[in-house]
């Protein structure tokens, strides 16, 4: 039986790095799963969208789709915005939306790749003060997740964890820095719990200029690559039982 297609429901940005580095993304997926389907769908600014894309397997024949958010937290785009995207799909399609991808210990093992990529080493990690700066939202669940990720990461021996946010919500970035400085950390790192680059990855980075390091986004990292097909393999589950697979 055929397995359902993974459609990657992304959110969008006028940034053209941000739907390269989706594209990136995507392409690793592809690469860690052969034979997999694999389709991209932007909710705004981008082509093509998640209405036309759906419209498009649709007439090739395609019965089951799981649609997967391209979100590291439950928010309004999880919530509202893309189940009302997909109530729009053709109704032959059997589509199940699968889970946003954070939290995971894969998204944590990600944050540190990029921060050894961007010069720490194990042993800095009991003098290091690490911020957690996040896009941000006005969603009290999305600011609770963001601050259990940052409580659970301190955990694994940095020396302390703050969570920052781009909008939305306080502290900012900078003054999460400040206050990892006056905590007597020997060196601040400001990791950007951000998928793709765009307006307010590039407020976080402004925001980090009194940090010693600053590390990249996400994007195509494995690990991401991996909680993507974790999340498919999750949603689709209960499909192919509903179906008798």
């Amino acid at each position: 039986m055929r397995r359902p297609v993974l459609l990657v429901v992304a959110h969008g940005s006028r940034d053209p790095r941000h739907a390269a580095t989706v594209h990136d993304l995507v392409r690793r997926v592809r690469a860690q799963s052969p034979g997999l389907q694999v389709e991209t769908g932007f909710l705004d600014f981008n082509v093509p969208s998640v209405g036309a894309v759906l419209r498009s397997l649709d007439a090739e024949g395609v019965r089951d789709v799981v649609a997967l958010p391209l979100l590291l937290t439950r928010a309004f785009h999880a919530k509202a915005d893309i189940p009302a995207v997909l109530a729009e799909a053709p109704p032959r399609l059997r589509i199940r939306q699968a889970d946003v991808l954070g939290p995971s210990p894969l998204l944590l093992a990600a944050l540190e790749r990029r921060l050894h990529e961007a010069g720490l080493t194990p042993a800095d990690r009991s003098s290091t003060g690490v911020v957690l700066a996040s896009a941000g939202s006005s969603d009290p669940e999305a600011i609770a997740v963001i601050a259990d990720v940052a409580r659970e990461w301190r955990y694994t021996g940095w020396c302390a964890v703050r969570p920052a946010f781009a909008s939305a919500s306080l502290p900012r970035t900078e003054d999460a820095v400040r206050e990892l400085r006056e905590l007597g950390c020997a060196r601040v790192a400001v990791a950007p719990y951000v998928l793709a680059p765009g307006r307010l990855p590039d407020r976080i980075a402004r925001g980090a200029a009194g940090a010693d390091v600053l590390a990249d986004v996400l994007g195509p990292s494995p690990e991401v690559a991996q909680v993507l097909l974790e999340r498919y393999d999750a949603a689709r589950t209960p499909l192919l039982t509903a179906l008798g697979a």
